[in-house]
């Protein structure tokens, strides 16, 4: 049975480190340091990335993009987004909405979402109403409110075309 409407759910984590830029939806965030990781560390489009695969039954980011693959040593995610876009696109799925949360204490993004809102529905081919981003704090508690790393999590559903 083919069920029209899907949801997934994605998560992720990166570390804050000095001598790295912050880029997070697509936004290059001025900060004194940026997050650590194999591509360009984006964790948000990650967490994208993660549930519009798991929506689709398509595994998770580490299996499409492995770290130990060097074609993604750098990489920028927007071009991970596109690819899973393409991905959902050849298995008849198109994207509904992506509604999702960056959870850190700095840097402020309330200035950048609608940037990286825009980067997102251009990437997933919907238009920028079906594209929610919301910033958040853990009130100084955890390893984001120690200011240790940057968390991100994406709710979307998809649809077969």
């Amino acid at each position: 049975m083919n069920i029209p409407f899907r949801v997934g759910h994605g998560f992720d984590v990166h570390a804050l480190v000095v001598g790295r830029p912050c880029i997070i939806g697509g936004v290059n965030i001025p900060y004194e340091r940026g997050l650590d990781g194999h591509s360009d560390a984006d964790v948000l489009l990650h967490a994208i990335c993660d549930a519009l695969l798991g929506a689709a039954a398509l595994g998770d980011i580490g299996k499409h993009f492995p770290p130990s693959d060097v074609r993604y040593k750098g990489i920028d995610s927007r071009n991970l987004l596109r690819h899973v876009v393409a991905l959902l696109h050849s298995h008849s799925y198109v994207v509904g909405n992506v509604d999702a949360t960056v959870i850190c204490e700095a840097p402020r993004l309330s200035q950048h979402t609608a940037q990286m809102q825009q980067h997102i529905a251009e990437d997933c081919a919907i238009a920028i109403q079906q594209v929610n981003i919301k910033a958040t704090t853990t009130e100084k508690l955890g390893f984001t409110g120690r200011g240790e790393g940057i968390a991100a999590e994406a709710v979307c559903l998809i649809a077969l075309k």
